[in-house]
């Protein structure tokens, strides 16, 4: 018995890289190599007779090439007019203080409702506007391609099964004979959860899979390094997943009404401050930091729910991407939030906020000048930082040389480059490591500890998945319906990217130790948790056909004679080119 045991530990070890890499090619060939279409919502007739496409709900109309509808007439400003959609198919021309003004059929606007056969003018140039009523919708929803059409989403998410069921199998051999039935019982449980989700959304014809396959693979990877660390705790940890798989979906369902989400902007905001202020009060110091509060016996990190509120109502209050007027005030929220942070002695989520607060205010505004004088004040900040929190100094004293204070300052960085280099490609085995014993090993430098126990393959492999899903973001982009999700996907895989940065480079001495965590990998319910829930900003920028339960099918729209109260079902039909209706089946590989 013990030999069979051990064959299946030796051979598991060198299963478990290929499954994870093969995982990631998928799920990379599928989001990154397969068509979009995008989504069309109206069209405007040029003078020349050319129906320009509406692809997305905020539009600027100008004579700039980077105006969504250029509109190549010389009296035309350059951003002369912003499109914009509501929820409800309510249609609103602006005018952007344009030199030659514009009209909608003859009479001189700052702002007015559009319907369908309007005429827009232009600084003397005119425009049609043309709705697309309900059977045009249709037609053009048809030819849309679904994704998982170069994999089938359900092999991946079996190959996902098999991934668990040999980590499971490792720890079960590793560990101590008390624990192995939670332990079983933990990736039992996750296993099912998965399966759920998949099944359900398959109940709804939803047929993209990519974004949640990677989240569970990572997962995964985060319930392994609790099975090693703590694995008395097996239960509460799997508790704590699923609960960040719940809010995932009740957060997805919230945004699929835009309208509905930027309602709660304003308490977000508020409640984002008032986690804060309970840090600053009424939290425990660890390692320098005070951003623990202890309840009961249980730890929580208000900062990382603060990252959720602060995406959510950051992105929502930019609501106008013509309209300054946001902007200071989101500066306002953000300085706050990086201040109360900095004041906590939390350098990391201070910087990784920071980050975030760039990549925002670059895509509200676009203004270069905007970002440099942020980054000169941060930079001013930072300094204030080393020289009033010891600590901090103390980790950039010991940037680069953590071999010269190996018993000191770089005790931790040392063992986990000792570590790491010990695991080599293929690792040790799930639970056969030593780099648990240290303090944070299964937090700052989980990193670490994935190399050590499952070898540099699988550490990379989770590294490959969060900069596929930042690339993925900023693919999804280009076809996103409103700057609100557009925003907040490539917002929050701004986040998850210098939080695992900081996390890796970190723990490997390439940067500063800043005792961050790593998305969904690191052990600790609130980042988990939170992981999840910025999860869903990343699947609302998702509109392919299909593919995201957070994006809204187009069942209810408006058109001249009013909103439209059939309900229209993408099962109905069938297409023949793209083989699409009630009796499609996935094409095989």
């Amino acid at each position: 018995m013990e030999a069979i045991l051990q064959s299946i530990m030796y051979f598991s070890r060198y299963l478990l890289p290929f499954l994870a890499a093969w995982l990631l090619f998928r799920c990379g060939r599928s989001m990154l190599r397969e068509r979009y279409e995008p989504e069309v919502w109206a069209y405007l007739r040029l003078p020349d007779g050319t129906a320009v496409p509406v692809r997305h709900w905020e539009c600027i109309i100008g004579r700039s090439r980077l105006s969504d509808i250029v509109v190549a007439y010389p009296t035309v400003s350059r951003s002369h007019a912003a499109l914009i959609r509501s929820g409800k198919g309510l249609w609103t021309v602006y005018d952007l203080g344009s030199k030659g003004g514009t009209r909608v059929n003859g009479e001189s606007v700052e702002a007015a409702e559009l319907e369908d056969g309007d005429r827009l003018t232009l600084a003397g140039v005119h425009l049609d506007f043309m709705d697309l009523n309900e059977e045009e919708r249709l037609s053009l929803s048809r030819q849309r391609r679904e994704p998982g059409r170069l994999i089938r989403p359900g092999i991946s998410f079996f190959i996902l099964t098999i991934f668990q069921l040999l980590l499971a199998l490792q720890h079960g051999i590793s560990s101590e004979p008390e624990y192995t039935r939670s332990i079983l019982l933990a990736f039992f449980a996750l296993s099912i959860a998965m399966w759920c989700y998949y099944l359900i959304m398959r109940s709804i014809r939803r047929t993209g899979f990519e974004v949640e396959t990677i989240a569970f693979l990572l997962s995964t990877l985060g319930l392994s390094v609790a099975a090693t660390s703590v694995p008395g705790d097996m239960v509460k940890q799997i508790i704590l997943l699923l609960m960040g798989i719940g809010l995932f979906i009740a957060l997805g369902w919230w945004l699929r009404e835009l309208g509905r989400a930027k309602a709660l902007r304003w308490p977000v905001g508020f409640a984002a401050l008032a986690l804060l202020a309970l840090n600053l009060l009424a939290s425990e110091e660890v390692f320098g930091a005070k951003n623990w509060i202890y309840i009961e016996g249980f730890s929580l990190q208000p900062s990382e729910f603060v990252k959720i509120a602060y995406i959510y109502a950051g992105t929502a209050s930019l609501d106008r991407l013509f309209m300054g007027r946001n902007l200071f005030l989101f500066i306002a929220f953000s300085a706050v939030c990086v201040g109360a942070l900095a004041i906590m002695g939390d350098f990391g989520s201070a910087l990784i906020f920071f980050a975030t607060f760039l990549v925002i205010s670059f895509m509200r505004s676009g203004n270069i000048a905007t970002i440099f004088l942020a980054v000169t004040g941060a930079g001013l900040a930072g300094f204030l930082a080393l020289t009033v929190k010891p600590h901090i100094a103390q980790r950039f004293a010991t940037w680069g040389h953590v071999w010269e204070y190996a018993n000191d300052a770089g005790y931790q960085q040392t063992r986990a480059l000792s570590a790491a280099a010990s695991g080599g490609l293929f690792g040790q085995g799930a639970g056969r490591g030593w780099l648990s014993g240290i303090v944070a090993a299964d937090t700052d430098m989980v990193f670490a500890l994935l190399c050590e126990e499952m070898g540099l393959i699988v550490a990379l492999c989770a590294v490959s998945g969060v900069i596929l899903l930042a690339a993925f973001a900023v693919k999804s982009s280009a076809h996103g319906r409103s700057s609100f999700y557009v925003i907040a996907s490539c917002a929050a895989v701004s986040m998850m990217m210098v939080q695992m940065a900081l996390n890796v480079f970190g723990s490997l001495d390439i940067l500063p130790f800043t005792g961050v965590t790593f998305p969904f990998v690191s052990r600790g319910g609130s980042s988990l948790i939170s992981c999840w829930a910025l999860l869903a900003f990343i699947k609302a920028g998702d509109t392919r056909q299909n593919a995201s339960f957070v994006v809204k099918p187009p069942s209810k729209y408006r058109s001249n004679a009013g909103y439209m109260e059939e309900e229209y079902d993408q099962c109905e039909y069938e297409d023949e080119e793209y083989g699409m209706g009630p009796s499609w089946e996935e094409e095989p590989e």
